[in-house]
């Protein structure tokens, strides 16, 4: 463990937001403001960029509650990125300019709040300040509803997204049980490669009001079980409901998602844009059984619903960016915040210190005995990890009926 360091943090956020990423960013904020060793707190504007750019904001001059009003605002307040450091033995130029941001504003800790690639960032910071002699504790405050960080029980953001979309799928099946003739709808749910968010919609299935298959990436999916398995259920009920991932793939890896769509722009991380699968496989399944056929995407809903987030999600995000801060401070740097959780006789989480070299890059997929057989559901074990994180009301504040989010004045340090 490190000596304790007196000097300024600078507090970053990065990767798609969620509804419970503020909550975070406010419990780091808070620790921070009351730490001794921290002299002044400042936050990045959209992430490493605003590292890079020298773009700091200057989270003392925010009045206090608004800064409060972040613990039930969505989205990323300070503003993200999807910006990808190169290897610093290629190229180290970026990194010598957060070297030079951090000497200037005396910055000697570095917290980042984001999921996989947000903690290979870190990770990277990190080691190159240790190999260049600068002491500065970097902690990595874990965010991301898909639910794939290594070393922790679950991840901020995943809980909210989860009742969202169990709640929207028990809607969803309300709706189309209306009717007096058949119908099937298609509902495509975010995860490029790992299925926690599809797999959410188990929950909506505990009243009855739940998909009638599930479709999750870890699993190859072969189209024509798929329509086979969708038409005996059509025939059965003369409706049909299905929950699908976003990122599964055929025997061959393919993105169902890319048919006929190659060539498909990339984020800076290599990422194809997903989206567009509902539809097509709605289509797929009309020529196929003749019935009227949806396709629905959830699209950015799911991970920006803090009318319906979890209480559990809100004070564990709030609990790891305090945590961060906290483990900072006792001299404990290169790391990730992990939750430790129990569901033995009650609900219980704790946080844990993750390495960064551990956690970077690598992704964590839902079990395999998680999921069924026919590979188009899941199993109990899956309802049992799941259902202690969605409880808990949102306690966001309202105004002329509408929520009240937070409204910072983010006013950027003069530039020395």
């Amino acid at each position: 463990m490190n000596k304790k360091l007196v000097g300024a943090c600078i507090i970053g956020q990065s990767g798609g937001p969620s509804s419970v990423i503020n909550s975070s960013v406010l419990g780091a904020i808070k620790t921070a403001l009351n730490a001794k060793e921290i002299t002044r707190v400042y936050g990045a504007n959209h992430g490493i960029v605003g590292v890079l750019n020298e773009e700091l904001i200057d989270l003392e001059l925010e009045d206090i509650n608004e800064l409060d009003l972040l613990r039930f605002t969505p989205s990323s307040a300070l503003g993200s990125c999807r910006h990808k450091l190169k290897d610093p033995n290629v190229d180290d130029s970026e990194y010598l300019k957060i070297l030079e941001t951090f000497k200037k504003y005396d910055v000697r800790y570095f917290f980042y709040n984001g999921g996989n690639d947000s903690m290979d960032t870190c990770n990277k910071i990190s080691k190159f300040c240790l190999e260049h002699g600068y002491e500065c504790n970097v902690i990595g405050i874990p965010k991301t509803i898909d639910n794939d960080l290594y070393g922790t029980d679950h991840c901020p953001g995943y809980a909210s997204s989860a009742k969202y979309i169990a709640t929207s799928l028990m809607e969803i099946y309300l709706d189309t049980n209306v009717y007096d003739y058949g119908n099937i709808t298609v509902v495509e749910i975010m995860g490029r490669n790992a299925g926690w968010l599809a797999g959410a919609s188990c929950l909506a299935q505990i009243s009855g009001f739940g998909p009638d298959l599930i479709y999750l990436p870890e699993v190859p999916f072969i189209l024509e079980d798929f329509v086979d398995q969708v038409y005996e259920v059509y025939k059965k009920r003369g409706k049909a409901l299905i929950a699908v991932s976003e990122g599964i793939k055929d025997l061959d890896g393919i993105y169902v998602s890319e048919y006929g769509q190659q060539g498909k722009e990339k984020d800076n991380f290599g990422h194809v844009q997903m989206g567009g699968l509902a539809t097509y496989l709605a289509q797929i399944i009309k020529v196929k059984t003749g019935a009227k056929v949806r396709g629905i995407e959830l699209s950015l809903l799911q991970r920006c619903s803090a009318h319906i987030a979890s209480k559990t999600d809100y004070d564990e995000a709030y609990m790891a960016g305090e945590a961060a801060v906290v483990a900072a401070i006792n001299g404990e740097t290169d790391k990730m915040v992990g939750f430790e959780c129990s569901r033995e006789n009650g609900y219980t989480c704790k946080t844990k210190l993750v390495p960064l070299s551990e956690v970077a890059n690598v992704e964590v997929k839902v079990p395999a005995a998680w999921i069924n057989e026919a590979h188009n559901g899941v199993t109990q074990d899956f309802i049992d990890y799941l259902l202690p994180l969605i409880q808990g009301e949102t306690e966001l504040p309202k105004e002329n009926g509408l929520p009240r989010f937070a409204k910072l004045k983010k006013i950027l340090v003069d530039k020395k």
